[in-house]
């Protein structure tokens, strides 16, 4: 069965990055969700006054990952302990979200929040946001496949090829080979 998730871990260059290297996952598509402006620009969410975060929707197939094993590969791929920020990249628009389409998403995102604390896998505490799946408004077409499209890029360098290492180190059981 097809579903599909939404996570915002940062920027959508490197969460779209990290869930188009999993087997089970049939589209990653970059975009904005969470804010209050209908059909936002890049240009607008960077400015950080849309409410929106850089969002990947995920379509997958459940019978071959999880919603559970999306949620851990979404959690140890980025840093879900700081608020409105990963690495360089700072504002709302980067903070760590996940929008859910029903209420067993809900606990299983809660459970696995909880888990994660309990057995101390980061330093400081998650504070990922979680809530109700707001409309997906897609990114504009330059924003898809960027990672791939982009490799010698020094963003793509330095921030989303490190990402990748730790994905294929972590979760090498789920990843495609390339």
């Amino acid at each position: 069965m097809i579903k599909q998730a939404y996570f915002a871990g940062g920027c959508f260059w490197c969460t779209e990055s990290i869930f188009q290297r999993i087997r089970g996952v049939i589209e990653v598509v970059p975009g904005y969700m969470g804010g209050h402006i209908k059909n936002p620009a890049y240009r607008e969410v960077c400015n950080g006054n849309t409410g929106h975060t850089e969002t990947i929707k995920v379509l997958y197939e459940q019978d071959i990952i999880s919603y559970g094993e999306l949620l851990e590969i979404f959690f140890l791929t980025h840093d879900p302990t700081t608020l409105n920020r990963q690495g360089n990249d700072v504002g709302s628009q980067y903070r760590s979200a996940i929008f859910y389409n029903d209420l067993d998403e809900k606990k299983q995102i809660e459970d696995c929040i909880n888990r994660l604390d309990k057995e101390a896998v980061f330093e400081n505490p998650i504070v990922t946001e979680i809530s109700t799946a707001y409309p997906f408004y897609a990114a504009e077409i330059e924003h898809h496949n960027y990672y791939n499209q982009n490799t010698e890029q020094p963003y793509c360098q330095f921030v989303i090829t490190p990402k990748i290492k730790k994905l294929k180190s972590y979760f090498n059981q789920y990843t495609i080979s390339e």
